[in-house]
């Protein structure tokens, strides 16, 4: 009797604890099912998010530089900036000293009012050489004339022979110098310089004039557009040569990135689609751009031509690595508090067209 009581105490004593086992067996089979099947839909999604949104960290911002040159040389005289200054188009970057140029506008125009009365002078000759060439068609005609008159009276003995030949002698005479009038009008138009309607001599000298007013101007280079002063390394004082770059501008008006993206990501790719770009500058802000193009050329070493023949490494790697190819993302037109800066770090994600959706991207 001891030992049935005994028992059955025992039996009460495990049933309550038997319950939790399998309430705990329960939720752990529970929990390592959620761990599997969230485990298979993570992977699918990044798996999916890698195929269909590629993205890269191997991407930075770039813009175009110009160097500023100017077309004229001299000392610089002012130079109204510093280093890193934003400018705006049409703004003076420096301006070299303008005297030499003036003195070359003052002589050109110079030149210019003597040139106008020297056309004037020669005008006057041209009118002069056709009076002449008139005069002397005038005398040819009368002494022609005369020797027709004279020629038939010969017969009857009313002139002389001698007057025959005379007259026949003033009439070449006459002619000749008809053609040397003629000649000389002709010169004097050549040294008009009159063609089509435009004397040559004046337009030389207007464009001598034209070039001094363009060689004035140049003394003052002005900005071609908005953009950030970079490497300025000078003074004034210094002396500018003509073509040489003074210093560089960074141009504000196209901001840009180049992102490398493996090849194996490429026909994931295409110009016209969305993309977001994440820069270090900024962490946590978005940016908008829009694909440009994508690269057709990388240099490789291996196949290289050395004086014309291909030059290829007796060597085989088991292992193909992808290569990179740029692809250049437009960006988003800058904000003032928070400006691109060439260079900076940026990580690119290819969103998509307009509709988010990716070549060979599945509709659902």
């Amino acid at each position: 009797m001891d030992e049935d009581k005994n028992s059955a105490i025992l039996s009460d004593e495990n049933e309550p604890t038997e319950a939790p086992r399998r309430s705990r067996r329960l939720i752990g089979r529970l929990l390592g099912t959620a761990i599997v099947v969230s485990t298979i839909i993570l992977a699918y999604w990044v798996y999916s998010d890698l195929v269909f949104h590629p993205r890269t960290d191997d991407a930075y911002v770039r813009a175009n530089t110009v160097g500023i040159a100017p077309h004229v040389s001299g000392p610089i005289v002012s130079l109204p900036l510093v280093d890193n200054q934003p400018v705006e188009e049409a703004q003076i970057l420096f301006v070299i000293d303008p005297r030499p140029y003036e003195a070359a506008l003052e002589e050109a125009q110079a030149e210019l009012i003597l040139t106008n009365l020297e056309i004037e002078g020669l005008a006057r000759g041209v009118l002069a050489a056709e009076a002449e060439l008139e005069h002397r068609q005038a005398e040819a005609a009368y002494a022609d004339q005369y020797l027709e008159r004279i020629r038939p009276l010969l017969a009857d003995q009313f002139v002389t022979a001698n007057q025959v030949f005379e007259a026949e002698t003033n009439l070449a005479a006459s002619q000749a110098s008809v053609e040397r009038a003629r000649f000389e009008l002709e010169q004097a138009k050549k040294d008009l310089g009159e063609y089509g309607g435009m004397n040559a001599r004046r337009q030389a000298a207007e464009a001598k004039v034209y070039n001094a007013e363009l060689n004035l101007g140049y003394c003052t280079v002005r900005s071609p557009f908005d953009g950030y002063v970079t490497n300025l390394n000078i003074a004034v004082g210094e002396y500018a040569n003509q073509g040489q770059e003074v210093f560089a501008l960074v141009d504000n008006r196209t901001w840009f990135v180049l992102a490398n993206f493996r090849e194996v990501f490429l026909d994931q790719i295409r110009p016209g689609m969305e993309a977001e770009v994440y820069l270090m500058t900024y962490p946590g802000r978005p940016f908008k751009g829009v694909v440009q193009g994508i690269g057709w050329a990388l240099w490789q070493k291996n196949g290289s031509t050395v004086r014309g023949l291909p030059d290829v490494e007796p060597s085989l790697n088991w292992v193909r690595l992808a290569q990179r190819f740029p692809v250049r993302i437009i960006l988003e037109p800058p904000d003032r508090n928070q400006p691109y800066r060439m260079g900076n770090t940026a990580v690119v994600t290819i969103k998509g067209d307009s509709s988010g959706r990716l070549a060979g991207e599945p509709s659902f």
